[in-house]
């Protein structure tokens, strides 16, 4: 290759993160002169942002490659990036002579400059983790929808035995107050109306405001709720360790912070648990969760859950039921273990057959179908704000986003961004549908 791209696509997969990740580095490539590529354009160069959290996430990483030769033996520029790109470092540019750069996660600012190096035939490779000054060497945002994803935290410490982010995010760090706040006021300028706060456990986010006092992450919220037209606050992925007295309060204290938490459990089962390395018992954090719905009573709490993980019994799974019942999640996300390499459950005795796997996962995942449905069903005949972010399937339809995250479909004249006051007149298991009250639309 001899010429730089003149057109890119940035594919993200996984998480919340990946998707901000994505977010900037089309940016950085935007403000190098480049265009995103129209849909059903072949782009000339690929970014592949991967994610690492599921079995064989590697083999799908290099199948991704794989399809993007053409028929006619020609292919764009690829770009290995996020955790797969930071597991696999220079492994990855040996296993596919397709992958012209290999980019991890904290070194993604050096797209661009990577980029330049791979048009001239090199194949160069960045894992290095320094977050910080990838922060540092972002570009301004400009522009924005009405729901923008901020990272604020990077990194994990708390090493549950089935877990790489560890290895692939490396440790916790905080980003800056400053960098922060700058950037939520330029994403407010840009157009959002909500910001989603992510860190792989933003609730461990700690730093020093402008006149050097040190604080959490209510702390943080609390200032950024002062920011005019920003009207909706979330955060996750929460850690039950770092749920602060501050923070707690804050859910019953904040307006713009909205009533909802995610806070991953995965098990039910203390001995399970504890072979988790997760730090919390079914009871603490059942405890927890009551606090929190005191300071908040219509929170909608969500949650994650791995089944069969190694010596899982019958019994253990019981458990995880009945703390499913005990909270009666709005929403959750569910799966069933997948051995990580290098991880410590990975090596572990006791390996849940996979049938068993199947059939406890379909049992938890009705389970958890039906509280959410239940969630939904109680909002019916509620009046509610939301969010309008996309326009719905049927002629003057749009769908925007309740305070509890659920899309609900409304016959509206709003635009993209408008608050808009609804009447909730019946539930699906996967969102709602309501009516315009007549009192206001909120601009």
């Amino acid at each position: 290759m001899t010429n730089l791209p003149k057109t890119f696509r940035v594919k993200s997969f996984g998480c919340q993160m990946n998707v901000y990740d994505g977010e900037r580095m089309a940016e950085l490539l935007g403000a190098q002169g480049m265009a995103a590529a129209s849909d059903g354009e072949d782009a000339e160069l690929v970014v592949l942002n991967t994610c690492h959290i599921r079995e064989r996430a590697a083999e799908r990483a290099y199948s991704e490659v794989g399809r993007l030769r053409r028929e006619d033996g020609s292919r764009p520029m690829i770009a290995l990036a996020g955790c797969v790109a930071q597991a696999e470092g220079a492994e990855a540019a040996r296993r596919s002579k397709m992958i012209d750069l290999v980019v991890g996660p904290q070194a993604y600012h050096r797209l661009p400059a990577m980029v330049a190096e791979a048009a001239t035939g090199k194949r160069p490779i960045d894992t290095d983790m320094p977050a910080i000054a990838k922060f540092g060497a972002l570009p301004r945002r400009r522009r924005s929808g009405p729901s923008a994803f901020l990272t604020v935290q990077e990194g994990c410490d708390k090493f549950c035995t089935y877990c790489v982010v560890p290895y692939t995010r490396g440790a916790e760090i905080s980003r800056p107050w400053a960098d922060i706040l700058g950037e939520a006021g330029a994403l407010v300028d840009g157009g959002a109306r909500e910001i989603t706060l992510l860190g792989q456990n933003v609730n461990a986010w700690s730093g020093n405001d402008e006149a050097g006092r040190a604080g959490g992450l209510d702390v943080l919220i609390r200032h950024l709720a002062r920011i005019d037209g920003l009207e909706r606050i979330r955060y996750t992925t929460s850690h039950p360790a770092d749920m602060t007295d501050g923070l707690i309060a804050a859910h019953g204290e904040v307006p713009k912070l909205m009533p909802y938490l995610h806070l991953p459990v995965q098990s039910g089962s203390d001995a399970v648990l504890k072979a988790m390395n997760r730090s919390h018992s079914a009871d603490t954090y059942l405890r927890l969760i009551e606090r929190v719905r005191a300071a908040r009573p219509d929170i909608a709490i969500s949650g994650d859950f791995i089944v069969g993980f190694p010596g899982e019994t019958e019994k253990d799974f019981c458990d995880t039921l009945a703390i499913v019942d005990a909270v009666g999640y709005a929403s959750a996300y569910s799966f069933k273990y997948s051995p990580r390499p290098g991880t410590p459950a990975a090596s572990m005795e006791g390996a849940v057959e996979a049938q068993v796997m199947d059939e406890r996962l379909q049992r938890l995942q009705r389970r958890l179908a039906a509280h959410s449905l239940a969630f939904n069903r109680a909002t019916i005949g509620k009046d509610l704000t939301i969010l309008v972010d996309r326009k719905g399937r049927l002629p003057g339809q749009m769908i925007g986003k309740s305070p509890w995250l659920q899309s609900v479909f409304v016959e509206t004249a709003a635009a993209i961004g408008e608050l808009v006051d609804v009447s909730i007149t019946h539930a699906l298991p996967n969102s709602m549908g309501g009516v315009l009250r007549p009192a206001r639309v909120a601009a």
